[in-house]
């Protein structure tokens, strides 16, 4: 499969965010691309940095004009489309939502993000309700994409249910940075992390993992944080968590990237990880705590 990611650097204008990714994919389309993914909430600035009710207006309807832009891109381009939007359920009721679209325009299916952060900068716990849909697998002309978002790349629970349920690949879209204030080598540390952890992903479940972050700096409107410098680094693993590709830490990327699908079935013949579980031993992996 021929996988088309792009790491964008955002900019206030929603409208040139768009425009922009649109003829990236069309590029990309242009070249091969079958499946093109993009970073999370990409159509603004990462607006979690702040806590500011007027930001709830930057939310869309699914389904909407919006939903209907994304469509037409993957329409009239033949191919599967990974976007991730601020989607408004209801006034009061938002959510972070991946939605995926078929070569045909049509709306393959959606993941609401489970995991949702609260830190610095991170302040995500104020304006996205938990998923509600839970870990499934989207079903393409492509085949069945286990599209999880950012914070949910953190949990090993996460990859496994979406493989247990049939997942043909991981796919991750991203908005993660560095914080100023933190050393360079814990900055390098942080990054490293990132990328480990994913990689373990697609070597315990024997999938292809496909990881797509924003970069570039964006500053924090409240001036309480010098903002985030998205470390980009945008990557593509096979499913012994080899690096197909790795995007630079500081640069806008738009590339395809050859992902051997017949690849995961002989590495799960040899490392039958899912056969060797031993289930009836892992109750208490749905305890908080285990005192």
């Amino acid at each position: 499969m021929k996988v088309g990611i792009i790491q964008q650097h955002n900019t206030a204008d929603i409208a040139s965010n768009r425009n922009r990714l649109a003829a990236k994919v069309d590029a990309l389309a242009a070249q091969g691309a079958q499946l093109v993914v993009l970073q999370e909430l990409h159509d603004s600035l990462y607006f979690c940095q702040t806590e500011d009710v007027s930001l709830f207006d930057l939310a869309v309807e699914i389904p909407s004009d919006v939903t209907a832009f994304y469509a037409e891109v993957a329409k009239r381009n033949g191919i599967v489309l990974v976007t991730s939007l601020f989607e408004k359920r209801a006034t009061g009721l938002y959510h972070n939502t991946a939605v995926v679209f078929d070569t045909d325009g049509s709306m393959a299916g959606k993941y609401r993000k489970m995991h949702i952060p609260d830190d610095p900068a991170y302040y995500e716990k104020f304006y996205f309700c938990p998923g509600d849909i839970g870990f499934e697998p989207i079903n393409t002309s492509l085949g069945r994409l286990g599209v999880l978002v950012c914070w949910d790349q953190w949990y090993p629970e996460a990859a496994r249910l979406m493989a247990l349920k049939g997942a043909d690949m991981l796919i991750y879209p991203t908005a993660i940075g560095y914080e100023s204030s933190d050393t360079p080598e814990e900055q390098e540390r942080q990054r490293e992390a990132w990328t480990t952890v994913q990689r373990g992903h697609a070597v315990a479940n024997g999938l292809p993992v496909v990881a797509v972050n924003r970069v570039g700096y964006e500053p924090d409107p409240s001036g309480q944080t010098n903002g985030i410098q998205f470390w980009g680094s945008s990557f593509v693993a096979g499913p012994q968590g080899e690096f197909l590709f790795r995007a630079p830490n500081d640069e806008e990327i738009e590339t395809i990237v050859e992902v051997d699908m017949k690849r995961s079935e002989n590495v799960r013949r040899w490392w039958p990880f899912l056969r060797d579980r031993r289930i009836e031993n892992y109750a208490g992996i749905t305890k908080r705590f285990l005192d």
